[in-house]
């Protein structure tokens, strides 16, 4: 049984040290205080309420990959140092940010340091034993705290270090991001009000086809974004609804057209269950976000409908709608995770959260 944090967990880990693992891995285009970063607030500040010290660990990007395919120079492009000042304004404390991986130098900076610190350390994909999952480098993370929280919904379907493996050497509780994802996501595979929609949107379209084969084949409709028409071999199924028309740039189609989003909103509006993932145009390209727009508006009006949306580049996509009057209606859970959430609603276990049990 997965163990969640709360305030009676805090209160028994006062002054002591957690672990916490986080995802900062933000989509380009998207701020890096964007809604992802804001989702894991609630859990760091209920850890720093009871006095623990806070070590947060993350990763950014695939650096050691793309520096092998790019034969890049540097992965400093990869680091998380931005993060610290932009957590250090968010949570009005110190985030400090440590560089290197010199774990017992680490461990000697953390014992020094004053109940209720944080730190930040550097991508923990700089090391190749994370993605490797490889236990002893989980024990000299282990090493640095009391006990573990895993608040990185979006990497939880990854066998990494620092979301399974760990979870062997600390007492390892489901922060508070993350039991929201599980709940709401898990009452999707429960209730299901139709007519049931699904939108999907962005790259790899043929992937997520794959990835939601069980829901795909309970829904009623499929709606498809404009790289449908940019991927060979994506299947031409009843419940498919292809664009009527679209926005191109020379030979590619970047976007949903006006008719398209008009018979789409229909649909949604329609919905008693709806799941978006990827929105249906390069909305980060002036002149082509039109389409993710529309798609929002008909989302958004939908207030009866259990509404599920996920995916980096659809939680960057707010952006475009968001303001300060902005408000998710209660129908709405917006989803941290891509690919993740992609496997947990298709009814798929998660490594990090069997991890958890």
């Amino acid at each position: 049984m997965i163990k969640f944090l709360n305030n009676s967990v805090a209160k028994k880990y006062s002054g002591k040290t957690c672990l916490l693992r986080i995802d900062l891995n933000i989509e380009s285009g998207a701020p890096l205080d964007s809604y992802r970063l804001e989702a894991v607030l609630p859990t760091i500040k209920l850890l720093l309420k009871h006095n623990i010290k806070v070590v947060i660990l993350s990763h950014r990007g695939r650096p050691l990959e793309i520096s092998k395919i790019k034969n890049l120079g540097g992965i400093v492009n990869y680091t998380t140092r931005s993060f610290a000042s932009i957590l250090s304004k968010k949570l009005k404390t110190k985030v400090q940010f440590i560089p290197e991986f010199d774990f017992p130098k680490i461990k000697n900076q953390i014992d020094r340091s004053k109940s209720g610190s944080v730190f930040l350390l550097e991508n923990l994909r700089f090391l190749a034993g994370e993605e490797k999952n490889d236990p002893g480098l989980a024990m000299q993370f282990s090493l640095l705290g009391d006990f573990y929280v895993n608040d990185a919904f979006a990497v939880s379907h990854r066998k990494n270090a620092s979301v399974c493996a760990i979870t062997k050497y600390l007492p390892s509780y489901a922060g508070l991001c993350l039991e929201k994802e599980l709940k709401n996501l898990g009452s999707i595979l429960k209730y299901t009000t139709r007519p049931f929609v699904i939108i999907l949107g962005g790259a790899k379209l043929k992937e997520k086809i794959l990835k939601l084969k069980k829901l795909v084949r309970k829904a009623d409709s499929v709606l498809l974004g404009s790289n449908a028409f940019n991927e060979s071999g994506i299947p031409k199924e009843p419940k498919f609804v292809w664009p009527d028309d679209a926005r191109k740039n020379g030979r590619f189609i970047w976007d949903i057209g006006p008719f398209t989003v008009n018979s789409y909103a229909d649909l949604i509006n329609e919905a008693g269950t709806i799941i978006w993932n990827g929105p249906p145009g390069l909305f980060e390209k002036k002149g082509f976000e039109k389409g993710t727009i529309g798609i929002w508006k008909a989302v958004l009006s939908n207030r009866k409908a259990k509404i599920i949306i996920g995916g980096g580049e659809t939680t960057a996509s707010l952006s475009l709608i968001h303001n300060s009057k902005f408000i998710i209606p209660r129908n709405l859970f917006i989803s941290t995770g891509g690919g993740a959430m992609l496997e947990y609603v298709n009814g798929k276990k998660l490594p990090a959260i069997e991890a958890l049990k």
